[in-house]
């Protein structure tokens, strides 16, 4: 799969897997909703119930900013409609307003559940350095 079909593979994706590694080289892996804007993704730290403020996925971010995150599709029946497309870049949590500002306006208009009860963040940012993927059919 070429680079661009595997971004827009991965844009069209409801939910991807977030891969990040801790200090001691530990890989940590957690669903993420997102929003992709040209080679950036968006994810905030929402509402959804969680065990602790202190977040894995941060602190393994702020140890390694280099991340990788999967989409996929699996369909049982038919695995000549399997994929999945993968984007590794560096994660840097949103500084400035106007960033975290655009990120929410593209997470709201992709989750209704943003609109009603925006995530309080922080908000991350993933340049994406790298688009690849795979397609039992060639796209």
């Amino acid at each position: 799969m070429d680079p661009a079909a595997a971004r827009e593979r991965f844009a069209s994706s409801r939910v991807a897997r977030l891969a990040t590694v801790d200090d001691q080289g530990r890989p940590h892996v957690v669903p993420i909703v997102f929003a992709v804007d040209r080679d950036t993704i968006y994810f905030a730290i929402d509402l959804k119930p969680k065990r602790t403020a202190d977040l894995k996925r941060l602190r393994n971010i702020a140890a390694n900013p280099k991340v990788s995150l999967l989409a996929d599709h699996y369909d049982d029946d038919d695995w000549t409609a399997l994929w999945w497309a993968r984007a590794d870049g560096t994660a840097r949590v949103a500084e400035t307003r106007g960033d975290a500002d655009r990120a929410m306006a593209l997470l709201a208009a992709r989750y209704p559940q943003y609109r009603d009860q925006p995530p309080p963040g922080p908000i991350v940012a993933i340049t994406v350095d790298r688009w690849s993927g795979w397609s039992f059919k060639s796209s």
